[in-house]
Protein backbone atom coordinates (compact mmCIF):
# COMPACT_ATOMS: atom_id res chain seq x y z
CA UNK A 1 0.00 0.00 0.00
CA UNK A 2 1.16 3.55 -0.78
CA UNK A 3 -0.07 7.01 0.23
CA UNK A 4 -0.13 9.48 -2.62
CA UNK A 5 -0.97 13.14 -3.16
CA UNK A 6 -2.48 14.03 -6.53
CA UNK A 7 -3.23 17.43 -8.02
CA UNK A 8 -6.67 17.34 -9.54
CA UNK A 9 -8.67 19.55 -11.92
CA UNK A 10 -12.43 19.77 -12.40
CA UNK A 11 -15.18 22.09 -13.59
CA UNK A 12 -17.32 23.09 -10.65
CA UNK A 13 -20.61 23.08 -12.55
CA UNK A 14 -20.42 19.30 -12.77
CA UNK A 15 -20.45 18.85 -8.98
CA UNK A 16 -22.43 19.94 -5.93
CA UNK A 17 -19.22 21.14 -4.31
CA UNK A 18 -16.17 19.19 -3.22
CA UNK A 19 -17.30 17.77 0.13
CA UNK A 20 -19.16 14.48 0.04
CA UNK A 21 -22.95 14.71 0.44
CA UNK A 22 -25.70 12.11 0.43
CA UNK A 23 -27.62 11.85 -2.85
CA UNK A 24 -25.44 14.45 -4.64
CA UNK A 25 -22.50 14.25 -7.00
CA UNK A 26 -19.38 15.70 -5.35
CA UNK A 27 -15.65 15.77 -6.04
CA UNK A 28 -14.89 13.59 -3.01
CA UNK A 29 -17.57 11.14 -4.00
CA UNK A 30 -16.20 10.76 -7.51
CA UNK A 31 -12.61 10.32 -6.29
CA UNK A 32 -13.70 7.63 -3.85
CA UNK A 33 -15.59 5.84 -6.63
CA UNK A 34 -12.54 6.03 -8.93
CA UNK A 35 -10.29 4.50 -6.26
CA UNK A 36 -12.83 1.81 -5.35
CA UNK A 37 -12.94 0.81 -9.02
CA UNK A 38 -9.19 0.13 -8.95
CA UNK A 39 -8.54 -0.96 -5.36
CA UNK A 40 -10.44 -3.34 -3.12
CA UNK A 41 -10.44 -0.81 -0.26
CA UNK A 42 -13.13 0.49 2.06
CA UNK A 43 -13.57 4.25 2.36
CA UNK A 44 -11.83 4.10 5.75
CA UNK A 45 -8.82 2.32 4.19
CA UNK A 46 -8.69 4.88 1.36
CA UNK A 47 -8.59 7.70 3.96
CA UNK A 48 -9.24 10.43 1.37
CA UNK A 49 -8.43 14.04 2.28
CA UNK A 50 -8.72 17.18 0.17
CA UNK A 51 -6.51 20.23 0.61
CA UNK A 52 -9.26 22.79 -0.03
CA UNK A 53 -13.02 22.88 -0.02
CA UNK A 54 -14.63 24.31 -3.15
CA UNK A 55 -18.27 25.34 -3.36
CA UNK A 56 -20.68 24.37 -6.08
CA UNK A 57 -19.64 25.86 -9.47
CA UNK A 58 -16.13 26.77 -8.25
CA UNK A 59 -13.45 25.25 -10.51
CA UNK A 60 -10.05 23.76 -9.73
CA UNK A 61 -6.87 23.25 -11.70
CA UNK A 62 -4.70 22.32 -8.72
CA UNK A 63 -6.66 21.11 -5.73
CA UNK A 64 -4.87 18.28 -3.90
CA UNK A 65 -6.32 14.90 -2.98
CA UNK A 66 -4.42 12.50 -0.69
CA UNK A 67 -5.34 8.83 -0.29
CA UNK A 68 -4.09 5.25 0.11
CA UNK A 69 -3.84 2.83 -2.81
CA UNK A 70 -3.05 -0.83 -3.31
CA UNK A 71 -1.51 0.00 -6.71
CA UNK A 72 2.04 0.77 -5.65
CA UNK A 73 3.42 2.32 -8.84
CA UNK A 74 2.23 5.97 -8.76
CA UNK A 75 2.40 6.54 -12.53
CA UNK A 76 0.35 3.40 -13.20
CA UNK A 77 -2.13 4.48 -10.53
CA UNK A 78 -2.64 7.98 -11.93
CA UNK A 79 -2.94 6.62 -15.46
CA UNK A 80 -5.61 4.17 -14.29
CA UNK A 81 -7.47 6.89 -12.36
CA UNK A 82 -7.63 9.06 -15.48
CA UNK A 83 -8.89 6.08 -17.46
CA UNK A 84 -11.86 5.46 -15.13
CA UNK A 85 -12.61 9.11 -14.25
CA UNK A 86 -15.37 11.20 -15.77
CA UNK A 87 -15.06 14.84 -14.76
CA UNK A 88 -11.88 14.79 -12.68
CA UNK A 89 -8.42 15.10 -14.22
CA UNK A 90 -5.50 13.72 -12.20
CA UNK A 91 -2.68 16.02 -13.35
CA UNK A 92 0.35 15.20 -11.17
CA UNK A 93 1.41 13.19 -8.13
CA UNK A 94 3.83 13.01 -5.21
CA UNK A 95 4.52 10.23 -2.74
CA UNK A 96 3.78 11.24 0.87
CA UNK A 97 3.68 9.54 4.27
CA UNK A 98 0.89 9.22 6.82
CA UNK A 99 1.94 12.42 8.58
CA UNK A 100 1.31 14.59 5.50
CA UNK A 101 -1.72 16.85 5.95
CA UNK A 102 -2.85 18.49 2.68
CA UNK A 103 -4.61 21.25 4.64
CA UNK A 104 -1.22 22.55 5.83
CA UNK A 105 -0.23 24.25 2.57
CA UNK A 106 2.46 26.83 2.00
CA UNK A 107 0.37 28.81 -0.51
CA UNK A 108 -2.99 28.56 -2.25
CA UNK A 109 -3.48 30.47 -5.50
CA UNK A 110 -6.85 31.41 -6.97
CA UNK A 111 -7.88 33.30 -10.11
CA UNK A 112 -11.09 35.28 -10.35
CA UNK A 113 -12.10 36.30 -13.88
CA UNK A 114 -14.48 39.13 -14.81
CA UNK A 115 -15.36 40.86 -18.11
CA UNK A 116 -13.47 44.15 -18.46
CA UNK A 117 -16.46 46.10 -19.81
CA UNK A 118 -16.87 49.46 -18.03
CA UNK A 119 -14.39 48.59 -15.28
CA UNK A 120 -11.77 51.09 -14.15
CA UNK A 121 -8.65 48.94 -13.72
CA UNK A 122 -6.55 51.57 -11.85
CA UNK A 123 -9.36 51.95 -9.30
CA UNK A 124 -9.56 48.17 -8.95
CA UNK A 125 -5.80 47.98 -8.37
CA UNK A 126 -6.02 50.69 -5.71
CA UNK A 127 -8.82 48.72 -4.05
CA UNK A 128 -6.83 45.47 -4.26
CA UNK A 129 -3.91 47.09 -2.45
CA UNK A 130 -6.15 47.67 0.60
CA UNK A 131 -6.52 43.92 1.17
CA UNK A 132 -2.82 43.06 1.19
CA UNK A 133 -1.26 42.00 4.47
CA UNK A 134 -3.01 41.05 7.69
CA UNK A 135 -6.60 42.17 8.26
CA UNK A 136 -9.76 41.09 10.00
CA UNK A 137 -11.87 39.89 7.07
CA UNK A 138 -15.08 39.50 9.09
CA UNK A 139 -16.98 41.69 6.55
CA UNK A 140 -15.57 39.77 3.60
CA UNK A 141 -16.40 36.17 4.45
CA UNK A 142 -18.80 33.69 5.96
CA UNK A 143 -16.90 33.06 9.24
CA UNK A 144 -18.18 29.50 9.84
CA UNK A 145 -16.84 29.68 13.41
CA UNK A 146 -13.22 30.27 12.32
CA UNK A 147 -10.85 33.13 13.25
CA UNK A 148 -11.27 35.90 10.69
CA UNK A 149 -7.84 37.54 10.99
CA UNK A 150 -5.40 36.35 8.32
CA UNK A 151 -2.92 37.62 5.75
CA UNK A 152 -3.24 38.00 1.98
CA UNK A 153 0.23 37.79 0.43
CA UNK A 154 -0.51 38.84 -3.16
CA UNK A 155 -3.33 40.30 -5.25
CA UNK A 156 -2.41 40.87 -8.87
CA UNK A 157 -4.68 42.27 -11.58
CA UNK A 158 -3.95 41.62 -15.26
CA UNK A 159 -5.87 41.65 -18.53
CA UNK A 160 -6.40 38.78 -20.96
CA UNK A 161 -8.19 40.06 -24.05
CA UNK A 162 -11.55 41.40 -22.88
CA UNK A 163 -11.19 39.76 -19.46
CA UNK A 164 -9.68 40.89 -16.17
CA UNK A 165 -7.86 38.23 -14.15
CA UNK A 166 -7.52 38.80 -10.40
CA UNK A 167 -4.88 36.52 -8.86
CA UNK A 168 -4.90 35.82 -5.12
CA UNK A 169 -2.07 34.19 -3.15
CA UNK A 170 -2.29 33.30 0.54
CA UNK A 171 -1.73 30.40 2.88
CA UNK A 172 -5.41 30.09 3.71
CA UNK A 173 -8.75 31.76 3.04
CA UNK A 174 -12.15 32.03 4.68
CA UNK A 175 -15.43 30.77 3.24
CA UNK A 176 -16.59 33.06 0.37
CA UNK A 177 -13.68 35.42 1.08
CA UNK A 178 -12.35 35.73 -2.48
CA UNK A 179 -15.83 36.12 -3.96
CA UNK A 180 -16.68 38.92 -1.50
CA UNK A 181 -13.37 40.71 -2.04
CA UNK A 182 -13.81 40.37 -5.80
CA UNK A 183 -17.34 41.78 -5.52
CA UNK A 184 -15.95 44.82 -3.68
CA UNK A 185 -13.25 45.36 -6.32
CA UNK A 186 -15.78 45.04 -9.14
CA UNK A 187 -18.13 47.48 -7.41
CA UNK A 188 -15.31 50.02 -7.10
CA UNK A 189 -14.27 49.38 -10.71
CA UNK A 190 -17.82 50.13 -11.88
CA UNK A 191 -17.98 53.29 -9.81
CA UNK A 192 -20.81 51.90 -7.70
CA UNK A 193 -18.75 52.00 -4.48
CA UNK A 194 -16.00 54.23 -3.19
CA UNK A 195 -12.58 53.18 -1.90
CA UNK A 196 -13.51 54.75 1.46
CA UNK A 197 -16.39 52.28 1.82
CA UNK A 198 -14.00 49.35 1.36
CA UNK A 199 -11.70 50.84 4.00
CA UNK A 200 -14.68 51.17 6.36
CA UNK A 201 -15.59 47.52 5.84
CA UNK A 202 -12.02 46.43 6.57
CA UNK A 203 -12.19 48.50 9.75
CA UNK A 204 -15.26 46.58 10.88
CA UNK A 205 -18.13 48.74 9.67
CA UNK A 206 -21.16 46.73 8.56
CA UNK A 207 -20.78 47.32 4.82
CA UNK A 208 -21.37 44.65 2.19
CA UNK A 209 -20.62 44.56 -1.54
CA UNK A 210 -22.40 41.32 -2.35
CA UNK A 211 -21.06 37.93 -3.43
CA UNK A 212 -19.44 37.55 -6.85
CA UNK A 213 -20.49 34.59 -9.02
CA UNK A 214 -18.96 31.22 -8.19
CA UNK A 215 -18.17 29.89 -11.68
CA UNK A 216 -15.64 32.69 -12.33
CA UNK A 217 -13.43 31.41 -9.49
CA UNK A 218 -10.71 28.79 -10.00
CA UNK A 219 -8.31 27.24 -7.49
CA UNK A 220 -5.22 27.18 -9.71
CA UNK A 221 -2.52 25.72 -7.46
CA UNK A 222 -1.47 24.63 -3.98
CA UNK A 223 2.17 24.34 -2.92
CA UNK A 224 3.96 22.63 -0.02
CA UNK A 225 7.52 23.09 1.23
CA UNK A 226 9.70 20.15 0.20
CA UNK A 227 7.00 18.46 -1.92
CA UNK A 228 7.58 18.28 -5.69
CA UNK A 229 4.75 16.95 -7.86
CA UNK A 230 5.49 14.89 -10.97
CA UNK A 231 3.32 15.96 -13.91
CA UNK A 232 1.68 13.38 -16.15
CA UNK A 233 1.39 13.75 -19.95
CA UNK A 234 -1.84 15.27 -21.26
CA UNK A 235 -2.22 12.20 -23.47
CA UNK A 236 -3.65 10.46 -20.40
CA UNK A 237 -6.85 12.47 -20.80
CA UNK A 238 -6.63 13.76 -24.38
CA UNK A 239 -9.89 12.13 -25.58
CA UNK A 240 -11.89 13.77 -22.76
CA UNK A 241 -10.17 17.12 -23.30
CA UNK A 242 -10.89 17.15 -27.02
CA UNK A 243 -14.55 16.30 -26.42
CA UNK A 244 -14.94 19.05 -23.81
CA UNK A 245 -13.17 21.62 -26.01
CA UNK A 246 -15.45 20.71 -28.94
CA UNK A 247 -18.55 21.17 -26.75
CA UNK A 248 -17.25 24.55 -25.58
CA UNK A 249 -16.74 25.66 -29.20
CA UNK A 250 -20.31 24.63 -30.03
CA UNK A 251 -21.68 26.61 -27.07
CA UNK A 252 -19.55 29.65 -27.94
CA UNK A 253 -20.74 29.66 -31.57
CA UNK A 254 -24.35 29.31 -30.42
CA UNK A 255 -24.20 32.30 -28.05
CA UNK A 256 -22.25 34.42 -30.52
CA UNK A 257 -25.03 33.81 -33.08
CA UNK A 258 -27.81 35.15 -30.86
Amino acid sequence: MIRIATKIAYLGNEFCGSQIQPDARTVEGDILQNIRTLCNFTDEEIDLRLASRTDRNVNALGNVAVFNSSIEDPFTLVKALNAVSDGIFYRSYAMVDETFNPRHAEYRTYNYIVPSDNLNIPDMKECAHLFLGEHDFIRFCKPDGKPTVLSLDEIEISTDGDLIVIRFVARRYLWNMIRRISAAMISVGKGESDISEVKDALNGRNVTFGLARADALTLTDITYPGIDFESVPCSMFDPRLKDNIFKNHLEKRFFESL
